[in-house]
């Protein structure tokens, strides 16, 4: 039973002293800005499937954290800071709760390249800087929530965030080779190595694919984690060369706003803000999808960006850096049986244990793991799928995505401007399609549908009518090339008696095609056309009535048939051949 019903039957019980209603209505009203109201009561059962989710969620995250706060260039510690508080907010005030919320690849890497050539990584002007940018975006993200405007975050397609992950992934993979295999650029010696550290970071790998493929729901890395950290304390692998993370401050976050930041530095972080609110978001968009899937509800996504925002704003009050959604420990939460935000609760109690009274145990966690933790988290995301699909399809995304790919990768750190530049050619490319519309002349085609003309080599519907259908609006951007394929279809044909436009695919249309009509019309009536407009969509024929509806020349057909019976009672020349009346398509 949820609490809503709870407080109802409460107000039910307030109506002898008449405010129930007045209590219910505010009730109503704090459920949409507190979602977590909407959390079922916890029972036995339900206690025991969201804890042991919360449990498998928790285990997993912590070793990613660390790997991911490491690949942030912050102190390892703040990734398990980062899985903490920003995991319960946003929880709480956000629509999907099963989200799990922390330490991402994407986003740290993100964070890596913004701050790149402004601090020294993991210093305390890195550490302040990365609490700037958790802010920023966090208000970003926040402000569209509020307001609404969720539909912002659509502005990115598919091709380029498919493009920049996989750039980001090739980016990731690339930074941590020299702590998998324990590579040594400094030497002067291309290819050398610490054997035994790079040995012990390719069995890490290898087991963590292996498990991930054979059994997903054991917290591999977890266990990994574990028993490579005491292998190393036991038998002294830092004495023996392999590099191992080294003291963590014990005890939980101080919460404070960051420190004072200079205005030159704060205009420095507001783009990487705003990319990384977009692509953060784009990440929790996979999961929600795939939660409302599972789940059968509609998905908010505007009380998702004020979840999400309000989780990066906790991370900077505890001196972590922005996170987002992990789609892994996501799907994971399902896959364990969580039914509502509970399970992120005890998820969140698992890291605080960890953080109370298990440091220790992660000092002797050898860095090569680390790196197979981040690499084995990122390998998922090369998929050619998408590649193939885009070269059947659609040449022009193709384009999009492999500028997007080659630009993040050559522009890393500031891998940022992969993206915009993805977003730039995928907008010009719209325009473009935009001022070039598909405007086709009708004919029929053997299976009684109207059909391009062209295409098909269709006989005309009459020797004498011009059949067009634009499929497209007619607004500022199409209606000049709309006047110019008229013009051209018009072209030579002398022996027109009639234009028919099928308006069944134009869905809106402005001043400026209100003005290009106007003067389509006047052109015709002077080479005395009899102008038919047919199927327009209401308030499309509305508006085209304010200006037409007096005039002799111009008739308005609300149905396909109604036009091509008129098209039938116009006389022809014998040798003509008529189209019957057909449905068109």
């Amino acid at each position: 039973m949820t609490v809503e019903v709870y407080l109802l039957e409460f107000g039910g019980l307030m109506r002898q002293s008449g405010r129930s209603a007045v209590f219910i209505i505010h009730i109503m009203q704090m459920r949409r800005f507190l979602p977590f109201l909407n959390w079922p009561r916890l029972t036995l059962k339900r206690f025991e499937r969201e804890f042991f989710a919360g449990l498998t969620v928790g285990l997993l995250a912590l070793p990613q954290s660390v790997a991911y706060a490491g690949l942030a260039g912050m102190p390892l510690v703040t990734g398990i800071y980062a899985t903490l508080l920003p995991t319960l907010v946003a929880s709480l005030f956000g629509a999907t709760p099963r989200l799990a919320v922390g330490p991402t690849a994407l986003t740290c890497l993100l964070v890596f390249g913004a701050l790149s050539g402004m601090a020294e990584p993991g210093s305390a002007q890195w550490v302040l800087l990365a609490g700037w940018l958790a802010l920023l975006s966090g208000a970003f993200q926040m402000a569209l929530g509020a307001l609404r405007q969720g539909w912002l975050m659509d502005l990115v397609s598919g091709p380029v965030l498919m493009a920049f992950t996989q750039a980001a992934a090739l980016l990731i993979i690339t930074s941590q080779l020299p702590a998998l295999l324990a590579l040594d650029w400094s030497s002067g010696v291309l290819y050398s190595w610490h054997l035994p550290s790079a040995v012990l970071g390719v069995v890490s790998l290898a087991f963590i694919l292996a498990c991930k493929r054979l059994r997903p729901s054991i917290p591999a890395v977890f266990f990994l984690l574990v028993l490579t950290a005491a292998a190393a304390w036991l038998w002294g692998w830092d004495e023996l060369g392999i590099g191992v993370v080294g003291p963590l401050p014990a005890g939980f976050p101080q919460l404070a706003l960051p420190g004072n930041l200079g205005v030159q530095q704060l205009l420095e972080l507001v783009v990487p803000a705003l990319v990384i609110a977009l692509i953060s978001f784009m990440e929790t968009a996979a999961s929600a999808r795939l939660d409302s899937v599972q789940s059968g509800e509609r998905w908010d996504r505007d009380q998702d960006l004020i979840g999400q925002g309000a989780g990066k704003l906790s991370a900077a009050l505890c001196g972590a850096f922005p996170v987002s959604t992990s789609f892994s420990r996501s799907a994971l939460n399902l896959f364990a049986g969580a039914q509502s935000g509970w399970s992120n609760v005890f998820c969140c109690v698992v890291v605080a244990i960890v953080l109370a009274v298990g440091l220790p145990v992660l000092a002797w966690v050898p860095k090569a793991v680390l790196a197979a933790v981040v690499v084995a988290s990122v390998l998922g995301l090369f998929k050619p799928q998408p590649w193939k699909m885009l070269w059947q399809t659609s040449r022009r995304d193709l384009l999009v995505a492999v500028t997007t790919l080659v630009i993040t990768y050559l522009a890393a750190p500031s891998m940022y401007w992969g993206i915009c530049a993805g977003l730039v050619l995928s907008l010009l490319i719209f325009v473009y399609r935009r001022l070039n519309p598909r405007i086709v002349e009708l004919g029929r085609h053997p299976d009684h549908s109207l059909r391009d003309r062209q295409v098909w080599e269709l006989p005309p519907l009459h020797p004498h009518c011009l059949v067009v259908r634009p499929d497209c609006s007619l607004d500022y951007l199409i209606a000049p090339a709309f006047e110019r394929r008229m013009l051209d279809f018009c072209e030579g044909r002398d022996d027109l008696r009639a234009v028919y436009i099928f308006m069944t695919g134009v869905n809106l249309i402005d001043a400026t095609g209100l003005e290009v009509l106007t003067r389509l019309f006047e052109r015709f009536r002077k080479q005395e056309l009899q102008i038919h407009l047919v199927g327009a969509k209401l308030d499309v024929e509305r508006r085209m009535k304010l200006l037409f509806s007096r005039r002799e020349d111009i008739r308005f057909h609300r149905t396909e048939q109604e036009a091509l019976a008129s098209m039938q009672d116009m006389p022809v020349e014998e040798e003509d051949e008529v189209a019957s009346p057909t449905n068109g398509n």
